[in-house]
């Protein structure tokens, strides 16, 4: 028998599921090159010293990217953008685009000028253990700072990206911004199997890689503007009231949106104290956890805030409260049982993926330890992905800055007290608990100002989603053969074994869920 709760939800909020997933199918093919992307840097390269250097340029204009444009930018400009489309004419939305793309341009052409030039002093501040007095050291340093200003102006073009995607989105057009991402993993599979054996320094490789991929994702998104009527040339307008709202609600969501990248941004400061290894272990088994994180809650994200915006703009506060609630169950219904699995089958996962060429048996060891510890905050990191837009959809971008306050001094405090017992692995536990908090606070604050008023039957919805998640992990972890056999396996026997583990694990997940009355009919009606 299905759920009553399920039923109770208006036509309005219901729709997600069909949005997220073409934006999640298309993702997923991202992130499965994604995936590739990492083997073949973890076979060439595995976690030496120049690993790190390259992680670190690397992570450095992709922190600024989630503050300015993914995170910041999104927040700010997307809800405005939906009032203009209400309440304006076609060619005063092209003129806002074009005013706001003049302001974001060039603010980011000032800011990577700077990074480039200032190099070797952003690498000291977000890598300080790089500049030690060993040769090892040095030698990062060096490598770290050449590569960065390759890789800073890729800011620059992916937050061009990021602001065709912004239009895009909003116009309902979701499969081009979807895919987008998938030239970045070809860029850099090319970069390290056609470029690297030309170079002196074969890493750097990657580096030129990153910025080429910046240039094919920007110019891939212009003929999909163009279809639109929305492909316009930048306009420098600062004191253009519409711009300046955006930029009122950038400053504060560029901390509250990309608190969670702060997090990780602060455990590579700190893992570039530790051993030689420890930042390419926290990298790897980043990539895993976000896996499901990119493939789904950043798909559902990326439909959330559009349609709230269109809600909130329409006055349909039932409907808003409707889609915030089908959000979270959608949420749950994948991440629980992902950040469960993801624990059980952490060395499993990264020995298959990456225990090959350079990547040796500590490095996967370490990886796996820290897989773990980031699983176990999945659910955070896709709580806020949901939650924040219920903000940034009523243009509230201040209250998510006070919680992310919080959480950031949360992971600050874990940091110190985890980081001399467990090494990265304690970094990787604090982020994910600063995230449970930031998620938690934002669910509480959504709730008391009457945002979101949970629908009926929530305490049925999450007792069958602990019964089929506890289920699945005992299946798991009955069925897995050992560590020390997926170490000694071949490639294929690993590949049959995984093959064969995680269809039995999502049937057990999905067949339990079935079984208590929440089965597929009942999984399309509601979300459908």
């Amino acid at each position: 028998m299905s759920d009553p709760a399920e039923q109770a939800v208006p036509v309005r909020g219901r729709g997600l599921l069909r949005s997220g997933a073409l934006v999640g199918a298309l993702t997923f093919i991202s992130r499965i090159l994604g995936l590739v992307r990492d083997v073949v840097i973890a076979v060439l390269f595995g976690a030496r010293p120049e690993a790190d250097a390259f992680f670190v340029a690397f992570r450095i204009p992709n922190l600024f990217r989630r503050l300015f444009a993914e995170g910041a930018f999104s927040a700010g400009f997307i809800p405005v953008l939906s009032e203009f489309r209400s309440a304006r004419s076609h060619g005063e939305v092209r003129l806002f685009v074009a005013r706001v793309a003049g302001m974001l341009g060039v603010a980011l052409l000032l800011l990577t000028l700077v990074g480039m030039l200032a190099a070797p002093l952003v690498v000291g501040v977000f890598a300080p253990g790089f500049d030690g007095d060993s040769d090892g050291d040095r030698g990062r340093f060096e490598l770290a700072s050449a590569m960065l200003r390759i890789t800073f102006p890729y800011l620059l073009l992916i937050s061009l990206t990021a602001l065709c995607a912004g239009v895009l989105n909003s116009f309902g057009r979701f499969a081009i911004p979807a895919i987008t991402p998938v030239w970045l993993n070809l860029s850099l599979i090319a970069a390290a199997l056609g470029l690297a054996g030309h170079l002196d320094e074969p890493i750097m490789a990657l580096a030129w890689g990153v910025l080429f991929a910046g240039l094919l994702q920007f110019v891939f998104q212009l003929p999909a503007l163009a279809r639109i009527d929305m492909l316009v040339l930048p306009r420098v307008a600062p004191k253009d009231p519409g711009v300046k709202k955006v930029m009122n609600l950038m400053l504060p969501a560029a901390f509250g949106a990309s608190v969670s990248q702060l997090n990780l941004l602060i455990d590579t400061m700190l893992a570039s104290l530790l051993v030689a290894g420890s930042i390419s272990w926290l990298y790897y088994a980043d990539r895993l956890m976000e896996l499901p994180l990119g493939i789904f809650a950043i798909a559902l994200a990326t439909v959330l805030l559009p349609r709230l915006s269109r809600e909130h703009a329409d006055g349909e506060p039932e409907a808003f409260s409707a889609t915030l609630d089908q959000g979270l169950r959608l949420g749950l219904l994948v991440t629980v049982p992902a950040a469960a699995a993801l624990v059980v089958l952490a060395q499993p996962l990264i020995t298959t993926l990456f225990h090959y060429g350079a990547m040796g048996t500590l490095d996967v060891q370490q990886s796996a330890f820290a897989l773990m510890a980031y699983s176990l905050g999945l659910i955070g990191f896709t709580g806020v992905k949901i939650l924040a837009p219920g903000f940034f959809a009523r243009q509230d971008t201040r209250t998510p800055v006070r919680i992310a306050l919080w959480a950031m001094g949360v992971n600050l405090v874990l940091n110190l007290a985890l980081i001399l017992p467990l090494a990265h692995v304690g970094l990787a536990l604090a982020t994910s608990i600063a995230a449970l908090v930031n998620a938690g606070l934002l669910l509480r604050g959504l709730h008391r100002a009457g945002v979101w008023r949970p629908q009926p039957r929530w305490w049925g919805f999450l007792a069958r989603l602990g019964a089929a998640t506890s289920v699945m992990v005992v299946l798991l972890l009955w069925a897995a053969p050992a560590a020390s056999d997926w170490l000694a396996a071949g490639l294929q026997q690993r590949v049959v074994w995984m093959t064969l583990l995680v269809p039995a694990g999502v049937l057990a997940y999905f067949g339990v869920l079935a079984a208590l009355g929440f089965g597929p009919r009942q999984l399309l009606r509601t979300y459908l």
